[in-house]
């Protein structure tokens, strides 16, 4: 990694310095921060690190800034969770003097290197560590050492409803359910589908075949009501953002299978979705 999130990786890795002294904290004096890119956290996960530090401890230390009066979490929400459940008076931290910006990513990395975030959880940080230091996602990709499709995938999760990125961050659903429902674009339909996935354990599989079901059943009715009139409406589901994204995905995709060098970034910001796609010369 030789990019600007260098620094704050070795500070969340293992890479510790070793200079960094442990504090023992009054728990009433830490709060949770707010950059913190988990939704949902299990009582089930609590409970079983509860019964861990119960018996050994807490080993791994959590992350704090001085923040007016108290401390700010940056890294360790489940530990201080599991702490105030057990009523313990002080929790094992480490004090480090951040401004915003880098509190921000350094949570945003410790999560995605420490914790076991849901994927759309994952795209958030994505998201927001492009957002944050101003990078494509071909950079972060290099930065994280992930493949640029790999971002590319978390971040087309969100575009998906609010309640479908509620069933994934709470692992209702998968993954790959969750891209399938990305060609759905009737939210009734789109709801009474999820309601089946979770209700009926379908699996992705089913789910595809639903969904085509659900695509083609549209697109039939959009051609029998274009034959009756000529100056109705003929886009029909195509003015759909979704649809439009995957078109213009597809599109991209067929460029590179052209042999052309092509990048595709994409990012949301106030209410719109921002699509760019660079076409590199051959030297």
């Amino acid at each position: 990694m030789s990019g600007p999130l260098r620094r704050l990786w070795g500070k969340s890795g293992g890479d510790r310095v070793p200079a960094e002294r442990v504090q023992e904290l009054p728990v009433d004096k830490v709060f949770p921060g707010p950059y913190q890119p988990r939704r949902v956290f299990s009582d089930e996960g609590i409970d079983e690190l509860v019964e861990t530090i119960r018996r050994h401890g807490l080993i791994q230390p959590i992350v704090v800034r001085p923040v007016g009066e108290g401390f700010e979490v940056i890294a360790g929400e489940r530990r201080l969770r599991a702490v105030k459940r057990l009523g313990l008076p002080t929790i094992p931290a480490i004090v480090r003097e951040l401004g915003d910006r880098e509190a921000a990513a350094l949570a945003l990395i410790e999560n995605l290197q420490r914790e076991s975030l849901s994927p759309i959880e994952e795209a958030i940080a994505y998201q927001k560590l492009m957002e944050l230091h101003g990078l494509t996602q071909e950079a972060l990709a290099r930065e994280l050492g992930k493949s640029q499709s790999t971002i590319a995938n978390k971040l087309r999760l969100l575009s998906l409803p609010e309640f479908v990125q509620e069933a994934l961050a709470e692992r209702r659903i998968s993954e790959r359910h969750a891209r399938a429902l990305l060609a759905v674009t009737d939210e009734e339909a789109l709801r009474r589908l999820l309601a089946e996935i979770t209700e009926r354990e379908l699996t992705v599989k089913e789910t595809e075949a639903r969904v085509r079901a659900l695509v083609e059943g549209k697109r039939g009715t959009s051609r029998k009501g274009a034959k009756g009139v000529f100056r109705g409406n003929t886009r029909g589901v195509a003015r759909d953002l979704r649809i439009a994204l995957n078109t213009l995905r597809r599109a991209v995709e067929m460029v590179r299978e052209a042999g052309i060098d092509a990048e595709v970034e994409e990012h949301v910001e106030e209410g719109q979705v921002v699509l760019r796609v660079v076409l590199r010369k051959r030297a």
